[in-house]
């Protein structure tokens, strides 16, 4: 009998393809949370690569009642990450991409405030980079109206289970941009988020990643993100009221980060540069 857990109401769902040098190390960050393992599914989707394979085969045999190995064919991040959701039977639901890994207290921080107040819909915190980049990106504080126009919230945070299924779960279209279009969607089935001051995700950088190239078609796929949720678009008057930026900051928000007008290339080394800098003075 495996013994109660203060996080037996969390299912951990990771999503795997061929990443086995890496994957381990997240199943046991969500194991080895702060107040009690989670439930954890690894998604296996479709890999390929050997060595990945003896990982999800070592997992399976490990025998412990909290880890579930699920094999699927290939469908993509989106599609391993809805099909793990949809076999678990947690009240709060969370996305652990197999690259990254969960601070301990991670859960113990998000789910403090769900607890706390049941019309809120998910919480998030804090990305720490390891690996090529090191230091941490301080993601802003939840305001619905800024969301419309910049993605401020990433994959990783701890959901109530009322909110995948208000969503459907992950659109496998938005390549790159599906929590964007998840949190947008969650807004306009009426949840909130909120941000906690910590660190919840430790973001391991190596190489060029889906977000990268996601980030050179950033403005069809803005226009993608209006065009589905052209409801939610269309209340961004409503939506300002409970935004702190003020009059001013909408615009600067609205004007910039919505045609994002800095190109990819540029971007890309300036956070580079950023990250990397603090990795060498660490």
């Amino acid at each position: 009998m495996t013994a109660a857990s203060g996080n037996d109401d969390v299912t951990v769902v990771i999503a795997n393809h061929d990443y086995g040098q890496t994957l381990e190390e997240a199943v046991d960050s969500a194991l080895g949370q702060d107040g009690g393992p989670p439930q954890v599914i690894v998604v296996d989707d479709g890999s390929t690569d050997p060595h990945t394979l003896e990982v999800v085969d070592r997992l399976e045999a490990r025998g412990d009642a909290r880890l579930r190995v699920v094999r699927q064919e290939n469908t993509g991040a989106a599609g391993a990450r809805n099909a793990g959701m949809r076999l678990a039977d947690t009240r709060y639901l969370l996305a652990l991409d197999a690259d990254d890994r969960l601070p301990a207290d991670a859960l113990v921080t998000m789910r403090a405030p769900l607890d706390a107040d049941p019309a809120l819909g998910f919480a998030y915190g804090r990305m720490r980079f390891f690996g090529d980049w090191e230091g941490e990106m301080v993601m802003p504080g939840y305001d619905p109206y800024a969301l419309l126009y910049r993605h401020t919230i990433g994959m990783t945070a701890l959901m109530r289970r009322e909110v995948f299924e208000a969503t459907g779960g992950f659109d496998p279209e938005f390549r790159g941009y599906e929590d964007w279009e998840h949190w947008l969607h969650a807004l306009s089935a009426g949840w909130r988020g909120r941000r906690v001051d910590a660190v919840t995700l430790e973001y391991r950088r190596h190489g060029a990643t889906v977000n990268t190239a996601a980030r050179l078609e950033y403005r069809h796929w803005y226009r993608r993100l209006r065009e589905k949720h052209a409801a939610v678009y269309a209340r961004r008057r409503e939506l300002a009221k409970e935004s702190d930026l003020g009059a001013f900051g909408r615009l600067v928000h609205r004007m910039y980060w919505g045609p994002r007008p800095i190109p990819a290339s540029v971007e890309a080394r300036l956070y580079a540069f950023v990250f990397r800098a603090g990795r060498s003075k660490g």
